[in-house]
């Protein structure tokens, strides 16, 4: 479009950056629009150049009064005309400032959310033509976003009252959770949605893993006094920052000084203002500084420690290096840093009784509003949440319509008229003269905002009645015995309003099974957040795969591509190619790569959840650790099968099988994480490795095992083509494991694509058999099946008497099978989708037919012993009332199977 390139000019600039046309001409072609863009990629111009094209106001919802003010003087300078209002303003300047408005004089308008409940400017704003709505850090919209504030959740109102214009969100970053939420509240119609430019290829993402405190405290220092130029330090809490400051002081020739919400708000514009003018060069900060900084020139972020999100943490990082030039993003990871997180995530999705006890606290109060702070809130109900808990107990009281949260302001009184009636004047007695008095100048300062509480400041209603507060507080009163008024006497500062305490909380609309869902989501975003601290990928692709890019490519910058220079060295040149030379992938040997990834995932099969990754790894590695025979993993298969490796090696190995996702990590105690199976591994345990590995493998890592590991192979299905060499790069043909069938259906077809088994098919397998070093455990390199069974030909399988079976084959053919081909009884249940007791009940059925069944496929051979002498040479029979005897030691799933098998 001619008018987009030529306003494109009134900004200074000759070309856009990647993905901003895309959104411009979306918003142009008068369609709502999601936008997505990082830190630094231009989200303000794509709503401000198409403001300037526009016909009428562009209103820019923003949360930050400094925010306003820096974008409001850039525009100026620009010779466009722009304005802000908000309560930095004396009111005169205000009031001039909307009249301006009205007339027509400014193209763009920047607001903060709060304004929106002034019914002066609601009225002001009733015939302005308002071209775009513009929600900036559309995050704020959602309380399950980053910065919650109740006023962004009323925009959606708003909007509506507006007229619903055209409607542009943009934000850094949301996951899918707050995009839903910004759109439904928002009532966004068909957004066209964009999310684009992840890549930030002059930042070098590094992760350092100090063993303690006093070991990251170190690093801080040295890394701080061998890198130049400005930077933010982040720290999760205010104690974090005060500490940072108070251990730098001397160390450093440059200044510093701290910024977190415990301040004022005076003390925190300072701080911003000597960061942005350069006379503080290093702030260390929580994440409530940052929101709108745009300074070109930050040469390092580092993570004092670890962000609660992939998002947060690349939303932090990408303040660095705006002006392209290489920057350092270094974290310095602690494990422990995580449980800082979780006691937020806890506190922020409190549980059902707290918020229950919290309701009926607020509503047995003789005072309403209730004038209390969240701290006596804590002392007074002597809860274990922390003030954020109940915060959020709060919020969500709030959002049920059960209170209503006051701001801080001093000794205002609030009123809510609700009905659609213009005027309740005639509700009230003619006689009442002086009532229907304060009820129609009530109705005149409510004006448009029916439904909405409106606070005023009791002097001004008794200058404009020329009465008594007294008087006028006894008239409101009694109009409030009206259902359609509420009334909220004057309170002083902060206080909550029981909107109805006789109310009782079950009535309230809460739905504690989707915030248990979400709470269970924000542990997830937090794990992945380790598993990119841990990863041996590049970490530019790992982040970029998680926000979906498809463009993702090696950096060439961060530690895992091996590039280690120092700052001082990075800034001479920025590299347009990766920074080590490509890996020698001609001397890889993928057959050696593959048979470790299988061996490693069937390790941690074979310790079921029970064993961390130090334990599965000195088990892999055949360690003489007693930790190992005491809890049975020297007994495994698995058991010394990459004793070529190192146990760092193998660590090494298990941590990039955790960055693909085929491993999870878990926390049964504190500071205890243990390794299990995820259900997107089936493949790779089958010997399928249909990712291209090649591309994601550490070179070193891949280098070691093909040198240590030559002449091993993976272990593979049989399949009705001929056996071929194991690639990373192409999926190989091999058997599948079919879906179940209909109950009424007995026989199934050849076998159809695998089906990968559900998280809740893992559980039951896990709930049915429990940890038994001792049982049955094949290795994967040496399986043992029967010999009495004769090969099998394409899809025909030979009997026991020499009938040949049909190309049909019953669903428990493919559990005999699996086992018959040696793999363990948990992994064939697991790949089947069927409970332990299912896969007995298959096998009885395959030895009815005639398929030979290997007891010692699921008895151990102390078992197998002490059921022959037990049995003897007595019939089933007679043995079936004596199971007892035998059982619990040995399950009676198995004495069963074994009786039947030894009948036939």
């Amino acid at each position: 479009m001619q008018a987009i390139d030529q306003a494109l000019e009134t900004f200074g600039l000759s070309r856009f950056r990647p993905g901003q046309r895309d959104v411009i001409e979306a918003i142009m072609a008068g369609r709502d629009t999601m936008c997505i863009m990082p830190t630094g990629g231009g989200k303000s111009l794509c709503y401000q150049l198409p403001a300037t094209i526009l016909d009428g106001v562009t209103i820019v919802i923003s949360p930050l009064i400094a925010l306003m003010k820096d974008q409001v003087d850039a525009l100026t300078d620009l010779n466009i005309p722009a304005t802000f209002i908000n309560s930095s303003l004396p009111a005169d300047q205000q009031r001039a400032r909307i009249e301006s408005l009205v007339r027509g004089e400014f193209k763009m308008v920047y607001v903060a959310p709060e304004r929106l409940r002034s019914a002066g400017f609601l009225r002001a704003i009733a015939d302005v033509k308002i071209s775009l709505l513009a929600v900036d850090e559309a995050h704020c919209i959602s309380q399950w976003g980053h910065d919650f504030r109740p006023d962004y959740a009323r925009l959606g109102r708003f909007r509506e009252r507006i007229g619903n214009p055209q409607t542009v969100a943009m934000t850094a970053t949301a996951t899918q959770i707050v995009r839903d939420d910004i759109c439904q509240i928002l009532q966004l119609r068909d957004p066209a949605s964009f999310v684009s430019g992840f890549a930030r290829p002059n930042l070098s993402l590094r992760v350092e893993c100090p063993n303690s405190n006093s070991e990251k405290d170190h690093r801080l220092i040295e890394f701080l006094q061998q890198t130049d130029g400005a930077g933010i330090v982040y720290a999760t809490t205010r104690k974090n920052c005060e500490h940072v400051v108070e251990l730098l002081q001397g160390q450093l020739d440059r200044r510093l000084e701290y910024y977190h919400a415990g301040m004022t708000h005076e003390e925190r514009l300072r701080v911003q203002e000597n960061f942005m003018s350069g006379r503080t060069p290093i702030v260390v900060a929580t994440n409530a500084f940052g929101m709108g900084i745009d300074k070109s020139d930050l040469r390092f972020v580092l993570h004092y420690n670890i962000p609660g999100s992939l998002e947060a943490y690349y939303q932090e990082v990408g303040r660095a290096g705006r002006d392209g030039k290489p920057s350092v993003c270094l974290l310095l990871y602690s494990y422990q840093d995580r449980f800082i997180h979780e006691f937020f995530i806890e506190n922020s999705y409190p549980p059902k009784e707290t918020v229950r006890d919290l309701y009926q606290f607020l509503s047995s109060y003789d005072q309403n509003p209730v004038e209390i702070t969240l701290q006596q809130i804590k002392e007074q109900m002597n809860l274990s949440i922390g003030t954020h808990g109940i915060a959020n107990c709060e919020i969500l009281l709030e959002k049920a319509g059960a209170i209503e949260r006051l701001d801080s302001q001093e000794n205002m009184a609030g009123i809510r008229i609700d009905s659609p009636l213009p005027t309740l004047v005639d509700l009230v007695p003619r006689e009442a003269t002086a009532r229907r008095k304060v009820l129609t100048t009530l109705e005149k300062l409510v004006g448009p905002l029916r439904g909405d509480l409106v606070m005023f400041h009791p002097q001004w209603l008794t200058q404009k009645l020329d009465m008594k507060w007294d008087n006028i507080a006894r008239h409101i009163k009694s109009l409030a015995e009206l259902k359609q008024i509420e009334y909220v006497p004057p309170f002083r500062g902060r206080a909550i309003h029981v909107k109805d305490p006789s109310k009782p909380f079950a009535k309230l609309e809460i739905d504690f099974v989707e915030l248990n869902r979400r709470r269970k989501a924000e542990m997830e975003r937090l794990e992945r957040v380790i598993q990119f601290a841990t990863t041996r990928r590049c970490r530019q692709v790992d982040i970029l795969e998680y926000f979906g890019d498809p463009n993702r490519e090696k950096c060439g910058m961060c530690d895992r591509c091996g590039h280690r220079l120092p700052l001082s060295q990075m800034i001479k040149v920025i590299p347009q190619k990766p920074a080590v030379a490509p890996p020698n992938m001609a001397s890889w040997n993928e057959a050696a790569i593959g048979y470790a990834i299988q061996v490693a995932l069937s390790g941690v099969v074979r310790t079921r959840g029970r064993a961390g990754k130090i334990l599965i790894a000195q088990m892999l590695v055949g360690s003489n650790n007693k930790k190992l025979a005491t809890g049975g993993l020297s007994q495994l298969s698995t058991f010394g099968l990459l004793r070529q490796l190192k146990q760092s090696e193998v660590g090494d190995l298990l941590d990039f099988l955790i960055s693909l996702g085929y491993i999870k990590k878990f926390e049964t105690a504190k500071f205890r994480p243990v390794l299990q199976i995820a259900p997107s591994s089936e493949q790779a345990m089958k010997g399928n490795f249909d990712l291209e590995l090649s591309k994601q493998i550490p070179a070193d890592l891949a280098q070691t095992l093909s040198t240590k590991l030559a002449g091993k192979q993976p272990r593979r299905l049989p399949s009705d083509s001929a056996p071929g060499p194991t690639t990373l790069n192409q999926p190989r043909h091999s058997l599948s494991v079919p879906e179940k069938s209909p109950e009424n259906l007995n026989t199934m077809t050849a076998p159809p694509q695998s089906k990968t088994p559900s998280p809740s098919a893992i559980q039951t397998l896990e709930k049915s058999t429990p940890f038994d070093a001792s049982s049955h455990d094949k290795p994967m390199d040496s399986p043992q099946p029967s010999p009495a069974i004769p090969p099998v030909v394409k899809s025909t399988v030979i009997r026991r008497d020499g009938s040949h079976d049909s190309p049909m084959r019953p669903n428990y053919y493919w559990t005999w099978k699996l086992l018959s081909d040696g793999y363990p009884a948990e992994l064939v249940a697991q790949m089947r989708s069927i409970t332990i007791p299912a896969l007995f009940d298959h096998l009885a059925r395959a030895s009815e037919n005639q398929l030979l069944v290997d007891p010692s496929w699921l008895l151990t051979e102390s078992e197998l012993q002490q059921l022959n002498r037990w049995a003897g040479q007595q019939t089933k029979a007679q043995l079936q009332p004596t199971i007892h005897l035998i059982s619990p030691p040995i399950s009676r799933e198995k004495v069963m199977l074994f009786l039947q098998l030894r009948e036939h």
